[in-house]
């Protein structure tokens, strides 16, 4: 019994041995194996987590491409910025990061407050920019103690500056790229690094995907501690590409003086080309203020001004065209033989129809009027008249062949294209039908109408031209300029042949042009009509006259009725100056010069100015002038890296 037990004993300590022996083993075959896989299967992936823990890799934001005028000044370009970004997870302790940084670069509680609340809305790996526009001196400071700033990362990048800014509205300005920027601009998945700044409006947001440039890489070796030991290898990056505009900047500062204390628009276009010269919109404001994140002091200023300085006048703004429109008017009318324009019709100062009254700018009348005295003294009853013959629906075809109600500028975001009214624009718009008073109105340029003032110089452009359709333009492109390379050689040198010989008119419709008229005389009657209205006496804008040869041009002024005169003011003889200056009227001219040889037509709008003649009128004058100082020099002018 005794010996029985000891066996079983011994059995029981042999397999308890077994079952500890086989542990053992499996043990270290799991041991083996784990080393086995660590050494072959799961090697780059730990070594991977190894360089994470030794190297360092960050992205860098390329220049973005220069943008600059026809001469090749830069109107928009790149300086050197010294930022500071921090990556969370390379952070021990991310609020004693926050503290030391917070000491060193005095950083308010609310700048904790709203980095702390940006960390907790990305991934720990995502850098977060703690200042992208450090000055020297804390850069400098920022390196001294980057021993004890595990996770701060200091980097010198690039950053959009505009050294002017008058051109501020049409090159626009960058600034942080948004969520909704990230998702619907596909290009931006592959050029985003940190601080990188996109284009949010004028030429800035239209060429973003070009000029914004390629990313660029930074890698470097760290200790335990995470401080710089050596860099290993740079990327800087591709630089955006550059563009060349049509604008003359000297042009555009001098116009941005002209409008300075002014809410208004100047733009300036070549009549064959559709280059634009100048586009000005005023108030201006300063674009670099948006770079690196506007303050709300500076933000509500802007948003709050009265003549609103963020919206681009020239092709966001949206005035009736007053009596600018009268070159359309009788054009259509011309086109559409529903009025001799020898026929005379008497103007007392007004008229009735089915009860209301309409009324002449001139009180008293202007007496017998033509179409050519019509346009040149700009009379209301005349263009009443031609207007009811005439019908909305056929004024409606014209303008709209002028470019009126439509964009003129493709790509951009912030052009409006105004409103051509006729009567199925009013029943689908409205609900309701056309009345025959509004006819009257539509033909003085009042009621429904809206356009911009660069419409409106699309549409003198194409008068003065003889009636040729153009596209305006303001990039400037290898492959169009061989387009108009005969058409300038011609423009230049025609004067040495004789008009029997060759026509102007003739030579174009050679070109890729599409005639706008079935009868080229009605565009020369008009012509000859808007130099009447500028160059003798008794026209609307006789005082802004250029009597030098080569500087004579050729305009129409306009009334932009804000608020209607009730019949009581026009007793009291109530002056537009009188009024509250948000009820006073528009002024509005348009011109082409010079008269004999024309190149360029211009537009200008001065918001609440009163009358045309008075306010837009001198301003245009000397616009003129400036721009056809510099026609030589701009015809003659090869470009950048061109040579004769």
């Amino acid at each position: 019994m005794i010996r029985s037990g000891g066996e079983s004993k011994i059995r029981l300590i042999g397999r308890r041995m077994f079952i500890l022996s086989a542990a053992k083993a499996i043990v270290v075959f799991g041991i083996v194996g784990r080393l086995i896989s660590l050494q072959i299967n799961e090697s780059k992936k730990y070594k991977t987590l190894s360089d994470k823990n030794r190297f360092r890799e960050w992205k860098l934001s390329p220049p973005r491409g220069l943008i600059n005028d026809y001469f090749g000044k830069q109107m928009a370009s790149n300086k050197q910025v010294y930022q500071l970004h921090i990556v969370p997870e390379n952070s021990e302790n991310i609020q004693i990061l926050l503290f030391r940084i917070k000491n060193i670069l005095n950083l308010t509680d609310k700048e904790v407050f709203r980095i702390n609340r940006k960390i907790s809305t990305q991934k720990p790996w995502d850098p977060v920019v703690i200042s992208d526009n450090l000055t020297w001196s804390e850069f400098s400071r920022i390196n001294l103690f980057l021993h004890e700033l595990q996770g701060a990362e200091p980097i010198v990048s690039v950053a959009r500056i505009y050294t002017e800014h008058s051109s501020a509205h049409i090159i626009g300005y960058v600034s942080k790229a948004s969520k909704k920027d990230l998702q619907k601009k596909e290009y931006l998945k592959n050029k985003i690094a940190t601080g990188t700044r996109v284009g949010k409006t004028g030429l800035e947001n239209k060429l973003d995907s070009e000029v914004i440039g390629d990313v660029g890489f930074k890698r470097y070796e760290v200790n335990a501690y995470g401080k710089r030991i050596r860099e290993i290898s740079i990327d800087l990056g591709k630089a955006g590409k550059n563009f060349r505009t049509t604008l003359d900047l000297e042009v555009q500062e001098f116009s941005s003086e002209l409008l300075e204390g002014k809410s208004g628009s100047i733009c300036v276009m070549d009549i064959y080309k559709g280059d634009i010269i100048t586009m000005v919109s005023s108030p201006i404001f300063d674009p670099n203020k948006f770079v690196h994140g506007i303050d709300k002091k500076n933000w509500n200023f802007l948003i709050k001004h009265r003549d609103k300085p963020l919206i681009n006048k020239s092709i966001s703004g949206l005035y009736p065209p007053g009596s600018t429109i009268k070159t359309i008017a009788a054009l259509s009318a011309l086109e559409n033989d529903i009025f001799n324009p020898k026929k005379e019709i008497y103007c007392k100062g007004s008229m009735e129809l089915y009860g209301e009254k309409f009324h002449c700018w001139k009180k008293k009348g202007h007496g017998f009027m033509n179409m050519r005295e019509g346009i040149k003294q700009s009379c209301d009853i005349y263009f009443y008249e031609l207007a009811r013959k005439l019908g909305i629906d056929r004024l409606s075809e014209t303008a709209k062949k002028f470019g009126l109600g439509e964009p003129v500028l493709n790509g951009f975001i912030e052009e409006k294209k105004g409103v051509v009214p006729n009567t199925t624009w009013k029943k689908r718009v409205i609900g309701k039908n056309w009345y025959l008073g509004e006819t009257l109105h539509a033909g003085i340029g009042q009621g429904y109408w809206q356009s911009s003032p660069l419409q409106l110089c699309l549409m003198t452009a194409q008068v003065a031209n003889g009636g040729y359709k153009i596209k305006p333009r303001i990039i400037l492109n290898d492959s169009d300029e061989n387009q108009f390379k005969d058409l300038n050689q011609f423009i230049n040198d025609r004067k040495t042949f004789s008009d029997d010989v060759v026509n102007l008119y003739d030579f174009i419709s050679r070109y890729k042009y599409k005639s706008l008229f079935r009868n080229p005389e009605n565009i020369k009657f008009v012509q000859d009509a808007l130099f009447g209205a500028t160059n003798e006496p008794g026209g609307t804008s006789y005082g802004s006259r250029l009597s030098k040869k080569e500087f004579v041009f050729a305009g129409k002024t306009g009334t932009s009725q804000v608020k209607r005169f009730t019949e009581r003011q026009r007793e009291l003889e109530v002056k537009n100056e009188d009024l509250p200056y948000k009820d006073r009227d528009h002024a509005l001219f348009v011109a082409f010069a010079p008269y004999k040889d024309p190149r360029y037509a211009i537009s200008v709008v001065i918001e609440h100015g009163g009358s045309g003649s008075k306010s837009a009128a001198p301003i245009a004058k000397k616009v003129i002038k400036k721009v056809l100082d510099r026609h030589t020099l701009r015809e003659s002018y090869l470009g950048p890296g061109d040579t004769a």
